[in-house]
């Protein structure tokens, strides 16, 4: 698919960051959009707009509610909309992977290597606990550590957080027959738009009708110096958003301001507020 500006961002080499101590057993959330854990992949050599719009891997509220990707098609073009899926667990099930991530050593300064591989993404898991936010982050967390080049006690480490996320993504086996509710589908309240100027997606491929924008006025707020993506969110229009994009493709031409412009659609989590959430 081609984009305006195919930035590309390079992650750095990732150590675990110690933010807070203590645990987080019984810890009583500030609020049900706070986020007990989340795992999410930063960097990498990607498009920019993949680094600004990347969904997190997994984000565990306060409330119970657990929000993931879902599966994807191999279709192209894909879909405008992510397959954005929610399920519930109980508050005591929260405090439950709160701990297992804590034991997991997340939060505590480790020596995680560095991989002898390159323009890969940094993983990043983080918990929180009555003591604040930890957070570990690992640059090229991967399965196959055979040719990586780290030292025995680095593998174990790396391992522990595969294991960890392992259990974190498979919420049936790790809390139990019953305790997950059913797949819903999330649907968000406000929906981020990065939009750049319209590129024909070549000879060969139907981009389909043109689509008028039901949304605020492209492109939005600039998303940095050289990008050329600008960014608005769709708060009060976002049902009219989703609704537009439910027919629309990742290659649809939408018309704003008697431009054309190509747009990705992000929809913002619980505990995200607008473009400035995107890519942190």
């Amino acid at each position: 698919m081609a984009l305006a500006s195919l930035v590309l961002l390079a992650a750095g080499c990732g150590r675990a960051t110690d933010t807070a101590d203590g645990e987080g057993g019984g810890y009583s959330f500030p609020g049900g959009d706070t986020v007990a854990v989340r795992v999410d992949h930063v960097g990498g050599f990607v498009p920019a707009t993949v680094n600004l719009t990347r969904l997190p891997a997994l984000s565990v509220y306060a409330d119970g509610r657990v929000i993931s990707e879902g599966p994807t098609t191999m279709e192209y073009p894909g879909r405008a909309l992510p397959n954005v899926q929610l399920r519930r667990i109980s508050s005591g099930d929260v405090q439950a992977l709160v701990a297992k991530a804590l034991e997991a050593g997340v939060g505590k300064p480790t020596d995680f290597g560095t991989p002898g591989v390159t323009d890969l993404p940094n993983t990043r898991i983080i918990v929180t606990t009555a003591d604040g936010v930890k957070k570990t982050e690992v640059y090229a967390l991967l399965d196959d550590m055979s040719h990586a080049g780290l030292t025995p006690a680095q593998e174990q480490a790396r391992r522990k957080l595969l294991d960890l996320i392992k259990v974190l993504t498979d919420l049936d086996t790790t809390l139990g027959a019953g305790k997950v509710g059913p797949v819903e589908q999330y649907v968000p309240t406000k929906v981020a738009a990065v939009a750049a100027a319209w590129q024909d997606p070549g000879a060969g491929v139907d981009a389909g009708p043109a689509v008028a924008w039901p949304g605020p006025a492209l492109p939005g707020a600039s998303l940095g110096e050289g990008l050329s993506l600008g960014c608005v969110v769709a708060d009060k229009d976002a049902p009219a958003v989703l609704a537009a994009a439910a027919k629309a493709t990742a290659i649809t031409k939408w018309t704003s301001g008697g431009k054309d412009w190509t747009v990705t659609l992000r929809p913002l989590l619980p505990d995200e507020t607008g473009c400035e959430s995107l890519g942190k």
